[in-house]
């Protein structure tokens, strides 16, 4: 156990302050602050001694250097049984600081509200970290706070100890002290590298806040959570069972097709993160049954977003089905009435959620693999007709569609399509030729279409045999990327067989 004497209270936030001010006080523990913190002790009506009085050195440059001082350094990090150190104090006649109470400048806030970028500079502490540092460090003998959350903490393992707080307290406030300036640290690196578009340092800091421990990962053998930049998610679960590790996943790959598509028209429904159908239509009810359509077996205990609000009718053929989480724009309050009659069905609102081009990272042991995400927006710009046949506008647009659709797809994909709705998927396959064939297989089971049947590919078919494959199942147009060393080939043959052909200019590939 060790006995607090003096404390030390720099905070940027000043909330729920008054309590541990009782708990010190009951405990005859002297207090020392600066700034603020200082001015809302006093009035708070509770002794304190500023800083540059214990110090006998002003505040300067503007309060950028206040507690930077040897004597502040000396009581935090001098070693209580250490015979030299306690010489040194002596000397130099410093006292020993046992706890501090210290949260940052608000740096993360400041990024989100300007871009100015002097006053983002002016929101990086110095003072701040360099004492929590010196005092998790030394946390043998120092006790060390840097979240309003611990006030509680702190206050029941004082009282519960008259005065003292025990070793194993002290190390968990270190770890968490230690976390919080390493976060700190990584905010203000990750801004430096937007700001100069470095997306590959030669050092990368990953940080994240703890949204949720979850009850396993993939298999119930194993751990997971979710971590997110932000403080919470930009998603909202209104209703429903707890959320798996699988179920975010399949939720983020859901909406990252979803919010692809043109606003308020969309549908997708996934399947162990693959689409197993993707529809766009004004009518909303329709877009949803066509979507539906391509795969209605593969849709039981699926997920189902939308790019729109729900609304009762949506709801209702929503219920009709098995489903693991529905996601939308909003929901009417009479959906949310009939969704309630199924209490496990987990409900969210992605309103709020915006694909942002960051930089995604894939794991194993210590090596990680990073890169931007493919969220090229399309236009007619990006192909090039090589057929001497040419597309018609509507033949153009679902071409378009499902070549977007298909780069959301796992590799090797096939994408069938017709009226801006998938009829058949092939996901997954080692051979292309494996996917064309699943494609058409999900399609002539659920014949789902009509005339005008287009396919995408999400590379260049490297021989005649896939694309032959397709025609023969009734397609009258494809599109795929360019650069195989048989691209001629595939041209000349989609004229002999008065096929659509249209080239991308890149690849994309998801793997």
């Amino acid at each position: 156990m060790k006995k607090i004497k003096r404390a030390l209270i720099s905070v940027s936030d000043k909330n729920n302050l008054i309590n541990l001010l009782k708990v010190l006080k009951k405990y005859n523990i002297e207090i020392i602050s600066s700034g603020g913190t200082f001015k809302e002790i006093r009035k708070l009506k509770y002794k304190c001694l500023e800083v540059s009085d214990y110090t006998h050195s002003p505040e300067i440059l503007d309060g950028r250097v206040k507690t930077l001082h040897p004597k502040i350094h000396a009581g935090l990090l001098s070693k209580r049984n250490n015979k030299s150190h306690q010489k040194d104090l002596k000397k130099y006649n410093f006292k020993e600081i046992d706890l501090v109470i210290v949260n940052f400048y608000p740096f993360e806030k400041t990024l989100e509200k300007t871009k100015k970028h002097s006053e983002i500079i002016e929101n990086i502490d110095v003072g701040g970290p360099t004492m929590v540092r010196a005092a998790a460090k030394n946390y043998n003998d120092v006790t060390v706070l840097t979240s309003t959350k611990q006030y509680s903490d702190l206050i029941d393992e004082i009282e519960k100890n008259k005065g003292s707080t025990s070793l194993n307290f002290r190390e968990r406030m270190s770890l968490e002290a230690f976390s919080e300036t390493a976060y700190y640290d990584a905010l203000i690196s990750g801004y430096f590298n937007k700001i100069t578009n470095n997306h590959f340092p030669k050092k990368k800091v990953i940080y994240g806040n703890l949204i949720e421990t979850l009850r396993y990962g993939e298999n119930p053998h194993q751990e997971g959570a979710i971590y997110s930049k932000s403080q919470k998610l930009s998603i909202n679960q209104i209703q429903g069972k707890q959320l798996s590790y699988n179920n975010y996943n399949d939720i983020f790959s859901a909406l990252t097709i979803s919010k692809s598509l043109p606003n308020d028209t969309g549908t997708v429904i996934v399947k162990h993160a693959n689409p197993c159908g993707v529809s766009i239509n004004n009518n909303k009810l329709k877009s949803y049954k066509m979507a539906l359509a391509c795969d209605p077996i593969s849709a039981f205990g699926g997920i189902v977003s939308f790019n729109f609000k729900i609304n009762k009718k949506i709801a209702i053929e929503l219920n009709k089905i098995f489903l693991e989480v529905v996601i939308a724009n909003g929901f009417d309050s009479e959906a949310l009435k009939i969704f309630k009659k199924k209490k496990n069905l987990r409900v969210i609102d992605a309103t709020n959620f915006v694909m942002s081009d960051v930089i995604k990272f894939n794991s194993v042991n210590d090596t990680l693999l990073s890169q931007s995400e493919d969220l090229k927006k399309f236009t007619t710009k990006d192909f090039k007709i090589v057929s001497k046949k040419k597309p018609t506008k509507s033949q153009l647009n679902d071409l378009i569609f499902a070549f977007n659709v298909c780069r959301y797809v796992k590799s090797n994909a096939i994408v069938l399509a017709n009226n801006a709705a998938t009829v058949g998927i092939g996901s997954g396959q080692p051979s292309r030729l494996d996917s064309c064939q699943i494609a058409i297989n999900k399609m002539n089971k659920f014949k789902n279409f009509n005339e005008g049947l287009v396919a995408a590919s999400d590379a260049f078919f490297p021989f005649v045999d896939g694309i032959e494959k397709l025609i023969q199942s009734g397609v009258s147009a494809v599109i795929q990327p360019s650069g195989s060393i048989r691209d001629k080939e595939i041209i000349k043959f989609a004229n002999q067989t008065n096929t659509i052909l249209l080239f991308s200019k890149t690849r994309h590939f998801r793997h």
